[in-house]
């Protein structure tokens, strides 16, 4: 195998030396003899070419080489591979750069892997103790005279399996936490909406977990810190007019939601909770009516203007609540 690489390089560099004292009318004339000889001998050709290890290498190279130069796309090499279709060329190419890379290495040192003894006795204390977390245990061990860093206590449980000990105790989710807890939860958050004179319109809004009962915040162009935390005031305060329950905010980490506003909330006894980074799922409810106030009406007519928008998602709202509370707002209970 190694000779015949040698072997066939040797003669690639030879040729190529050879082509140096043509001209290019002549390197031409020999592609056009070339490409025609291929031609003939494709429609002869009964069963597929088998390449060697060498020739496969060798032609990926090559292509590889002409596609960087040439800065060729995949059907322009059909012009040139006339045997075999450039992506499969291509492919023998990806395999050299793989096999490049999964190669076995020399170890060059590195911290060296716990005993099996020791990885065996975290796991025991992990399975046992589902209280306990990394610190503890790291703390247990430090009794037994053993040291070692809680990323090492961290891989040892990955390694075979082990969550952490919040979700080995059997701390409640997400989904959870909001079914039981919707009743004195509240969420908000926003959407937009385009005009007939391709004006945004930012719509704020809050709604109710428990009874899907949804509070039209106000309608802008600008939606700064500012605006916001004076809707947030104005709806706090109707919430303590109507003798509301709910403790608990909802809101994701928008720029436009700043420590103004959850101190608005905070002072009235709330506690605010921000949803994970890119994680619109934790805010289904509010997420859900969006869509449904798009699907079911906002769709279906072209908003002239932010007072026309008002209008328009006030009475949708009084719909929903007035006309068929168990068929509305309520039917999202299931949605969400």
């Amino acid at each position: 195998m190694f000779w015949s690489v040698i072997a066939l390089v040797f003669s690639v560099l030879l040729d190529l030396f050879d082509l140096r004292n043509l001209s290019d009318r002549e390197k031409d004339l020999e592609i056009l003899i070339l490409r025609h000889q291929l031609d003939i001998l494709e429609r002869k050709q009964t069963h597929p070419i088998e390449p060697s290890k060498v020739e496969k290498l060798t032609l990926a190279v090559l292509t590889k080489k002409l596609k960087t130069r040439g800065n060729r796309s995949a059907s322009q090499l059909k012009n040139v591979l006339r045997i075999f279709q450039p992506e499969t060329v291509l492919k023998w190419h990806r395999e050299l750069v793989r096999r490049k890379w999964t190669q076995d290495h020399p170890n060059k040192g590195g911290r060296p892997r716990i005993d099996h003894e020791l990885e065996a006795l975290i796991v025991r204390l992990a399975e046992e103790n589902p209280r306990w977390g990394y610190g503890k245990i790291e703390g247990e061990l430090i009794k037994l005279g053993i040291k070692l860093s809680q990323t090492t206590f961290r891989n040892v449980l990955n390694r075979n399996g082990i969550v952490p000990a919040p979700v080995r105790y059997g701390s409640i989710g997400w989904r959870h936490l909001l079914n039981h807890y919707k009743e004195q939860i509240i969420a908000c958050d926003f959407f937009t909406v385009e005009t007939l004179w391709l004006r945004t319109l930012y719509v704020f809004f809050f709604i109710e977990l428990g009874s899907r009962r949804v509070h039209l915040a106000g309608i802008t162009t600008n939606p700064n810190s500012a605006w916001v935390t004076q809707q947030a005031r104005q709806f706090v305060w109707n919430l303590e007019e109507n003798d509301s329950a709910p403790h608990f905010l909802i809101h994701d980490r928008d720029s436009k939601f700043t420590n103004a506003f959850d101190i608005v909330f905070k002072s009235s006894g709330f506690h605010v909770i921000h949803t994970p980074l890119r994680a619109p799922d934790a805010n289904a409810y509010a997420k859900r009516w969006v869509r449904t106030v798009r699907e079911e009406c906002l769709d279906h007519l072209i908003v002239m203007n932010q007072t026309h928008l008002k209008r328009v998602l006030e009475s949708y709202i009084d719909y929903y609540e007035t006309s068929r509370p168990h068929q509305g707002l309520n039917q999202q209970t299931t949605r969400c």
